[in-house]
């Protein structure tokens, strides 16, 4: 399993911001010119961050994004989710029905097991952790 290059210029873009700090406005050319994003790319992706309440923009001469909460309230799994929708590592997980061997399936439970880990792990990690 791999998140798409989407969701992780959405981390970079988010711990970026949140390096900056939560009061200061940061220009998008300057986060894609610092993360390596491109700035047509980060564009959409700053769209999808902020209709998930994560980020506020603001256009004109000093405009720019900043981070709608602390980055101590901000998971990685919130921005993960925002771009990628819900993690799912197999189709079974949390469908019941999607397979035909269903509940009699020996590695459904390790399908569940899995993502639930990590799931709780991105749930568990925030920003303000990783500034450190």
């Amino acid at each position: 399993m791999q998140i798409t290059r989407q969701a992780d210029y959405a981390v970079r873009a988010v711990l970026h911001l949140a390096r900056v700090g939560n009061n200061e406005r940061s220009a998008t050319s300057t986060v894609a010119k610092e993360q390596n994003i491109p700035p047509s790319f980060l564009a959409k992706i700053i769209s999808q961050l902020s209709i998930a309440g994560l980020l506020h923009t603001s256009r004109g001469a000093r405009g720019g994004v900043t981070l709608a909460r602390e980055p101590k309230d901000i998971t990685l799994l919130e921005v993960v989710e925002a771009i990628d929708g819900p993690i799912q590592l197999n189709e079974c997980v949390g469908n019941t029905g999607a397979c035909t061997f269903d509940e009699n399936c020996p590695i459904k439970p390790v399908w569940c097991d899995a993502q639930d880990e990590l799931v709780t792990r991105l749930k568990n990690t925030n920003f303000a952790q990783m500034l450190v």
